[in-house]
């Protein structure tokens, strides 16, 4: 088997075997924690522009199915694996993860230890990296170092645009429709408009580059913006299509990235986490109703907003509704002048538990409420 070696910023060197295609890698390295779901892991777009380290030790037991995937394609820059399966189990699959990997040109890299690799980005922070397998894995460590540090920082990172449908898309309702509604696609997730459609809600999945004329004449009962990777302080144009959302008070919902370009165009500002919250057993708190959810997560920046007070922004009073019970990080957001809330989190379960399924509920009332 073809040798491999991972390379940090910091010159941290983890020697492994290849996994996946050969060749060179270079992204953000960050940890996702989930002990199942890594087929919707690896095609979240979430992931643009990162190098993915599953902290479960075996990974690809269940091989690779044509039902569970969350976008058209792997998203991750490359893949970090201790014990890849060696044989696929499950009587979904149709081939194995490290063919798909192949397929796709996705270098990983296996056989290392992942655990020790975690608790030093814990430690040091998120950092950029670069895995590299057959004869790239033969050059000197500075010279493979050199090109870890030339490339690009997630800080100030943009990929919108990158991951987004480039057309409008329609996601009918399932049964009688009730509801229209436009998606900003920044990331989106194939589960969420599902889920939306389960409600009676007609989706129309919309560009990043959308204008704020065209968005609100799309969804004409609520306006939903999605989940995606990158700096939210790049987001300028997201950040304008949500203040003509809130402008003219039409129901709006964020998720994940779309809580932070809320908060952004509430005033708030934003910053990147140490090394973010990524997987599917994180804990969270809405302070609505004091209840726990244990929630999936994938975000590496976060809102700076109050927790323990309202706030006073240009669209009225705005409250902290969720907070993470591992780090106080802001999961959550509520306005109560203008029908508008968001959560950091995903509460599409893909993969995940359903906890937070209630939140799609929670749109619903509120476009009926504004009828």
């Amino acid at each position: 088997m073809t040798n491999a070696v991972l390379v940090l910023e910091d010159g941290q060197v983890f020697t492994g075997r290849s996994y996946g295609a050969a060749g060179t890698a270079f992204g953000e390295a960050v940890f996702s924690t989930g002990m199942t779901g890594y087929q919707e892991t690896i095609t979240d777009p979430s992931y643009c522009g990162q190098v993915v380290i599953q902290t479960a030790p075996h990974i690809g037991n269940t091989g690779w199915n044509e039902e569970d995937n969350e976008s058209q394609q792997i998203w991750v820059s490359g893949y970090v694996v201790r014990d890849p399966a060696r044989r696929t189990s499950n009587w979904r699959a149709t081939t194995d993860l490290a063919q798909v990997l192949k397929d796709q040109n996705i270098v990983g890299i296996s056989d290392i230890d992942t655990r020790a690799l975690t608790r030093h980005l814990r430690d040091q922070g998120a950092m950029r990296v670069g895995i590299f397998s057959g004869e790239f894995a033969d050059l000197d460590i500075s010279t493979l170092l050199d090109k870890v540090r030339e490339i690009p920082e997630m800080a100030g990172a943009s990929f919108s645009e990158t991951v987004s449908t480039k057309k409008t898309y329609v996601v009918p309702a399932v049964g009688t429709k009730r509801f229209q509604v436009a998606a900003l696609d920044l990331g989106i997730k194939a589960m969420t408009p599902h889920l939306m459609a389960q409600r009676g809600i007609e989706v129309h999945v919309v560009p990043a580059n959308i204008s704020a004329t065209d968005l609100l004449a799309a969804g004409p009962d609520g306006i939903f913006v999605s989940n995606g990777p990158g700096d939210p302080a790049t987001a300028l144009h997201a950040v304008s299509l949500v203040k003509a959302c809130l402008d003219a008070k039409r129901p709006f919902f964020g998720i994940c990235f779309g809580n932070q370009i809320l908060g952004k165009a509430l005033g708030f500002g934003t910053y990147k986490l140490r090394y973010g919250h990524r997987g599917i057993n994180q804990p969270v708190m809405d302070l609505t109703t004091n209840k726990v959810e244990v929630t999936a997560h994938n975000h590496g920046f976060a809102v700076d907003a109050p927790i323990d007070r309202e706030s006073q922004t240009p669209y009225g009073a705005v409250r902290v509704s969720h907070v993470c019970l591992n780090d106080n990080v802001v999961e959550g957001l509520e306005c109560l002048d203008v029908p508008a809330f968001s959560v950091q989190y995903h509460p599409e379960a893909a993969a995940g538990p359903h906890d937070s399924a209630y939140l799609f509920d929670r749109f619903v009332d509120l476009m009926a409420g504004s009828r």
